[in-house]
């Protein structure tokens, strides 16, 4: 009885079942899998830097606000109701914001009542140098014109239309009474009266005679702030 020899029966089975697992994982030829598509990531945003900041310093507490002058004329004269800034050069009692009063005068500590109403800011501010020479050999002051009323004149008497009217530009007397309607019938045109407040609050009381500057006789008047035309 013949014996077959199993070994090599053995290495061919392990050869077969090799091959077909081999088979079966390797794809078949001319197939290609499909691969997975490419997952696209966004671009982040391009980051705005942020606008620079700029710190501003807190201002300290003793610091001085600042003050705006009006704008004026330097022969604009004061009158009642004007804002002021009054500036003495290292001397923080006499420094002070005023108001000219309803009677044209102004206070301040030591020299008491200082009349404003009729002065130019210079005027005032030499007044003012003057008083302080009792209690400073050299005195130095400033006066700042922070606002202004409107400057208005006023006309009373025989015209037709009395009342106030406001000082734009240069006004005559004759503009003047033209803008209060012109005269009554038994206006006396030659004794016409203007009241205006000088320098220091005075009175002065200038005469108008209307027919004598239509004819170009005399000087034509031209009207100050306040001024108060006065028709018989």
């Amino acid at each position: 009885m013949k014996t077959t020899p199993t070994a090599p029966l053995s290495i061919l089975i392990l050869l077969s079942l090799t091959s077909g697992a081999a088979a079966q994982v390797t794809p078949r030829s001319g197939s290609t899998a499909p691969s997975p598509a490419p997952v696209s990531i966004p671009a982040p945003p391009p980051t705005t830097p942020a606008p620079p900041t700029s710190t501003v310093p807190a201002a300290p507490g003793t610091a001085k606000a600042e003050v705006r002058s009006a704008d004026t004329s330097a022969d604009y004269r004061l009158v009642p109701g004007d804002k002021l800034r009054i500036e003495v050069y290292r001397d923080a009692q006499l420094s002070q914001s005023l108001q000219v009063r309803p009677d044209g005068k102004i206070t301040l500590p030591l020299i008491g009542d200082v009349p404003a109403q009729g002065r130019t800011s210079n005027e005032l501010r030499d007044a003012l140098v003057t008083s302080l020479k009792e209690y400073n050999t050299n005195p130095v002051v400033t006066v700042i014109v922070v606002e202004t009323n409107p400057p208005v004149f006023y006309v009373m008497g025989e015209v037709n239309s009395p009342g106030t009217f406001p000082i734009k530009g240069q006004v005559s007397a004759v503009q003047a009474l033209a803008m209060a309607g012109g005269f009554k019938d038994f206006a006396k045109t030659k004794d016409i009266s203007i009241l205006r407040k000088g320098a220091g609050g005075l009175q002065q009381t200038l005469k108008f005679n209307y027919k004598d500057a239509l004819k170009g006789k005399g000087d034509n008047l031209y009207l100050q702030a306040g001024d108060t035309i006065i028709v018989p």
